[in-house]
């Protein structure tokens, strides 16, 4: 399945995976959220080849999670700053640290805590309507035809 095919597929992981399902966007989306927002922080902080870190912050941008900032005029500088999508998608990047930490530890791993009250955060991911947690109760895939 190609990337276009992808785009038109009518399930939300599929189109979602098409553009953030690689390594370096799930990563640069983690180190925003850290508070990274210029080139040279990102490259650093990953050890990232330029001209992959130019594709994925171009293709983050493009798709609307982060957006580019001037920050200096002389020379023109932009930094990347997380837009309402980018803000959002923490609650995803903190669950998929959580599984990590379940099902892939080994050795002594980053945690996060409540900047307030300093515990560790033990995150759930729950249901708004029904208030149970996903994975409690049988669901199914419904397709956008009904089918």
């Amino acid at each position: 399945m190609n990337d276009k095919n992808i785009c038109a597929d009518p399930c939300p992981i599929a189109r979602s995976l098409a553009f953030l399902g690689d390594t370096w966007s799930l990563l640069i989306l983690r180190d925003a959220h850290f508070g990274l927002t210029r080139f040279d922080q990102f490259r650093k902080s990953l050890g990232i080849a330029p001209t992959m870190l130019t594709r994925r912050l171009a293709t983050l941008t493009e798709e609307g999670i982060l957006e580019k900032r001037l920050y200096s005029e002389r020379p023109p500088r932009e930094e990347y700053v997380l837009t309402a999508a980018g803000r959002d998608f923490l609650p995803v990047l903190i669950m998929i640290g959580a599984w990590g930490s379940q099902h892939r530890s080994g050795g002594k791993l980053v945690y996060i805590e409540d900047a307030e009250t300093g515990q560790a955060i033990k995150p759930v991911a729950i249901d708004e309507v029904t208030g149970a947690k996903i994975g409690s109760r049988p669901i199914r895939f419904v397709l956008p035809d009904g089918g």
